[in-house]
């Protein structure tokens, strides 16, 4: 008796990537606190609530990006842990990632590192349970401009350039070209060491 080959066989001969991350789950005991914080931040929305115990939070057309769940019980993290570094969220335009700077900072909520990594501009913050943020803004139109980048010039900086913020803005309002605000300074080589920790 002949075995017909299944219709998907096909697809299980490679390994499959997903195809997009969909959200990240947060876990605290500072729940009105961060959900505060994370619609803030992101202008999110909620989709769901169990009131005091789950909350799913978007900005865009995924049902959740931003999961708080609260638990009493938790212990804190010890500063200089493992886990997750940073999670990090693109904006469309350098004006959406000044604008977002500029309507943080008016309601007291600052990056504690700004930094054109080369790939990126990037501003970073720590969230009420001192998670890492990464709110960024690519700084090449093609993925191919970025690889090329990658390739040539972060291997003599992997971790990028420190710009001091409110002069950043300051030179956007004044009409600095954005090619040139978003070139990363040439200031040799740099090492991991510049890597900011909890």
């Amino acid at each position: 008796m002949s075995q017909e080959a299944s219709p998907h066989a096909a697809e299980a001969e490679a390994p499959i990537s997903p195809a997009r991350l969909a959200h990240v789950v947060l876990r605290t005991t500072r729940y009105e606190e961060m959900l505060t914080w994370y619609k803030t931040v992101l202008a999110a929305r909620t989709t769901f609530e169990a009131p005091g115990a789950l909350c799913f939070l978007t900005y865009d057309e995924e049902h959740h990006r931003v999961a708080v769940a609260n638990v009493p019980t938790l212990a804190e993290r010890p500063a200089m842990s493992t886990g997750l570094e940073h999670v990090a969220f693109t904006y469309a335009t350098l004006g959406h990632l000044v604008a977002t700077y500029e309507r943080l900072k008016a309601l007291g909520i600052e990056p504690y590192w700004t930094i054109n990594h080369g790939p990126t501009i990037s501003f970073y913050y720590r969230d009420p349970d001192s998670n890492q943020i990464e709110l960024q803004v690519d700084n090449f139109s093609t993925i191919d401009e970025t690889n090329a980048f990658l390739a040539v010039e972060f291997p003599k900086n992997p971790i990028g350039v420190e710009i001091d913020a409110d002069d950043f803005v300051r030179r956007f309002h004044d009409g600095v070209p954005e090619s040139e605000l978003r070139k990363r300074p040439d200031t040799g080589a740099g090492g991991f060491d510049a890597v900011r920790t909890i």
